[in-house]
This record gives structure tokens, sequence and C-alpha cells, in this order.
């Protein structure tokens, strides 16, 4: 159902800024995100007209849609849940997400056959949903902001239905360079880089993504046309982050943190080692629990002394690889237990179950961060430990972290694929003097919170309507 009014400011997302559950009742309970396109729209004041378009996700999203009940200024789109399925696990999280990502295992995969054509034309579909929907809702000249490789079509068709709007999208991954985007089937790659060059500017988070969306561009279609880049390197939210952080239930984690990490033998604290993360393949979980275990293998002073706290919070655990690796994390860290714990010491604290405070006490207590992906678009925990850290942090970051543009050079930056190397800015980032670390979290900190979210969504806002 479209709105009543026509909306001037117009961000398309597969997920959006509400979700709705029915309660045993059959009441319905709706359920606010975070995150910088919501702080954005915020931002920019109840009076501009804004519309966020969206996919309903659940069936309390889709009753909500039934009952006309949904939050103003949101538009939920009813789309068939297997045309949905089909675009986003089957096209978006399982090849555009592993092309941009550099995952496939090429002697296997991928092979584009028949059901891949299928699950493509599922996306072409839901994509036309969105740009419709948008087309719809559009006041004269307004301005439609895109977000992410699921919606990758979504420019070019609303291009064609509404040639007077302006239009945006934002990459929130990395882009595949042009050696690897070539994977995909000629006629999907140009397709792809056509729907996108039918926005009137494209957003990146790093120089590096920019530099590669071009290079595509150059190689594969004739440049960028009158398409615009611009880079825009999301930040922390420092206020909200430190505010949440300083809760009660945030106190009670870290009290209970404090017992699992325990103290050693001697009676001093241990050091943490703390990494948060998704269980994505991206993340490189495994690797940085074997960069541990080298740690403890090679430097026998650490036993007993240091305590990696280890989230890892289960993502698309609907795809099979996704349920897989999660359990290669919980077995490697059992296998590190076993190995070297004692029962005055847990070596790994390992947790899986999505806990947002528990999260920020751990970046409370941390000594250390390890942020350590294959490759990863920003990477905002790299960004918030910092930010967050009671008495500073050391930051170990992978150099294929978008986050490594910014604080690279605070940061112990390492080959996320050598876990040698990891272990030993472990220990470097564990000896480094209190002083020193003190001074680098600070820079880190002011790195990270350069580009808040409500700033970088209006810095975007203002430079596509200019």
């Amino acid at each position: 159902m479209a709105s009543t009014q026509a909306a001037q400011v117009l961000v398309a997302s597969n997920r959006g800024p509400v979700s709705y559950q029915v309660d045993e009742d059959g009441s319905l309970h709706a359920r606010r995100g975070g995150g910088g396109l919501v702080s954005g729209l915020s931002a920019i004041g109840p009076d501009a007209g804004a519309l966020w378009v969206c996919s309903a996700l659940t069936d309390g999203d889709r009753e909500a849609i039934r009952r006309g009940t949904g939050e103003p200024g949101v538009r939920m789109l009813d789309i068939p849940p297997p045309i949905h399925a089909d675009a986003y696990n089957g096209i978006a999280n399982s090849v555009l997400w592993f092309v941009h990502h550099m995952l496939y295992q090429t002697p296997l995969e991928p092979s584009f056959d028949a059901d891949f054509r299928r699950q493509w034309s599922s996306y072409e579909t839901y994509n036309r949903a969105f740009a419709e929907a948008l087309a719809e809702e559009a006041a004269p000249h307004a301005t439609a902001v895109v977000q992410d490789y699921h919606l990758t079509l979504v420019p070019g068709m609303l291009r064609a239905l509404r040639p007077d709007l302006r239009i945006g999208h934002f990459s929130h991954t990395p882009w595949a360079p042009p050696e690897y985007f070539r994977l995909l089937p000629d006629d999907i790659a140009a397709q792809i880089l056509h729907g996108m060059l039918g926005a009137d500017r494209l957003g990146f988070l790093t120089h590096r993504w920019a530099d590669a969306f071009k290079a595509c561009c150059d190689a594969f279609t004739d440049g960028l046309g009158d398409t615009s880049i611009g880079v825009h390197g999301l930040g922390a939210d420092a206020d909200f982050l430190r505010d949440r952080a300083h809760q009660p239930d945030v106190a009670d984690r870290m009290t209970t943190l404090r017992t699992e990490i325990g103290t050693a033998a001697d009676g001093t604290p241990r050091r943490t080692i703390v990494r948060v993360d998704r269980t994505e393949l991206s993340k490189n979980i495994v690797r940085g629990l074997h960069a541990y275990r080298h740690l403890l293998d090679t430097r026998p002073e650490w036993h007993d002394r240091v305590t990696h706290v280890a989230f890892a919070y289960p993502s698309r655990q609907d795809l099979a690889v996704y349920r897989d690796y999660t359990a290669e994390v919980e077995r490697v860290a059992r296998s590190i237990n076993d190995a070297y714990g004692t029962p005055t010491w847990t070596p790994v604290v390992l947790h899986v179950e999505d806990d947002f405070a528990r999260s920020l006490a751990a970046y409370r207590l941390a000594d250390v961060a390890l942020v350590n992906p294959i490759r990863d678009g920003m990477n905002l925990v790299a960004k918030e430990v910092p930010v967050v850290s009671d008495e500073g942090c050391a930051l170990v970051l992978s150099r294929e972290a978008g986050a490594y543009e910014e604080l690279g050079e605070d940061a112990i930056v390492v080959n996320p694929y050598d876990v040698v190397q990891t272990a030993e800015a472990l220990h470097t980032a564990l000896t480094m003097p209190p002083a020193e670390r003190a001074d680098r979290a600070k820079r880190l900190a002011a790195a990270a919170t350069a580009l808040p979210p409500a700033r970088w969504f209006l810095d975007q806002l203002n430079e596509l309507k200019s």
C-alpha cells in the first residue's frame, strides 16, 4: 500500500528500521533497530518527508502489512517468501557476497547452472519491486538512496521509471577487483554494473572499494559515464556507545565476565584479548583462534595470564556453510581449552548467543582487540572497542579490513592469513607499555568517530542533492 503523501527523501534497504512480532494475545509488537541509516534519518528531522522502503522479513511484518498498522515513514514490501529467499540467500548472500569478499573455493565453486539462473530471475523480481515502490512513493525531483548488494539493479530500474529523481546507491561491502568480478557470467556482471550506473552518485566505504568498482567499469563497460563516486567511511557513534556501555545491564555483564576471566595464580588480573564478530566466513574467527593457540604454544609465559574472550554470534544459519563454520569455531575453541585449560583457567571464553550488553562489557575490559577479517567493507568493531575500552586497548587489525584505511597507523597490522604473524602481533599488543597503549587508543578513538552515523548519512544526502 502506498503512503498518502509523496516522499522527498527515500531510503531503500532489505532490512528496515523496525520489525514486528505477533504476541500470544494476537497484538503486534514493534522492535526498533539501530545503525547509521536510522541515525541519519533521525538527523534530517520529522518534517523532511522521509520514507524507508524495506522488505517484510517475518510473519509479524507481513501481518502488520495486512492490518495496515505499520509505522509511519516505513513501507514494507510483501515480497513472496520464495522470491525473497532466492534473491536474499540464493543470490545476495551466496553469490554477490562471496564475489565481493573473494571467498569462493574456485576449484569447486561457483558453478552458474540453471538453478542459478532461476534464482537470478527472482533477484530481478525482488529489485523491481523496490524500484516500483520507490517510483510510486517519490515526490517530483525527490532523492532516493539505495543500500547495498541486495539492491544493485534498483538504480537503473528506478531511473527508467522516474528520470526526474536524484538516485544514490551505497555499498556496505568491499567491491571485487575486475579479475574476481569476472567470475560472474558476463551478462550478469554487465547487468549489475549497468544497474549501479543508473545512480547519479555511488558511495563506498573506502577508496580501495571505490577504485575496484571504477576498474570493473573500465574493464566491462564504457566507464562511469555520468555517475559520480564518493567515499564515506562510516564511523562509530561515540555518544551512544559510551552512554550505553555504562548502563546497569552492562555493569552486570562485566561482573560475570570478570568471574569467567578470573585471576592468575599469583593473584594478578589476567589480560584480555577480545573479539566480537558474527560467524560470517569473512571474519576469519578460526584463524584468529589458531593464532591464539600459537601464542600459547610458543610463549608459555602467557599460560594462566591471558584469556581470549571470543564472542561469535551465529549468522545466516539457514545456509549450511555458515552452520558448519560456526561449529568449527566451537570445535577449535574447545580444543584450545582441552589442551591448555586448568581447573582455574579457561583460555578461551567463547559465547555464541548474541548479547549486545555483554559485547559492550567485553569492549570495556579489553586490553587487546583482535579484528582480523579476510576481507571486510569496514568493520565497526575495530572502531567501537577503542571508543569504549576503559583503560585503552591495543588493536590488532587485518590490512584487509576497510577500517585499516583510517586506523592502520595506530593499529598493529597483520596479514589475516598469517597465523604466526598474528600470534606475534598479539604478543606485541599484550606487552605494549600502558602509556603507549593509551596514546594509541586515543588516536584510534578520534579516527573512529570522525564521521559518526548521522553525519555519514547527511554528507551523502547533501552531495547527492548538490
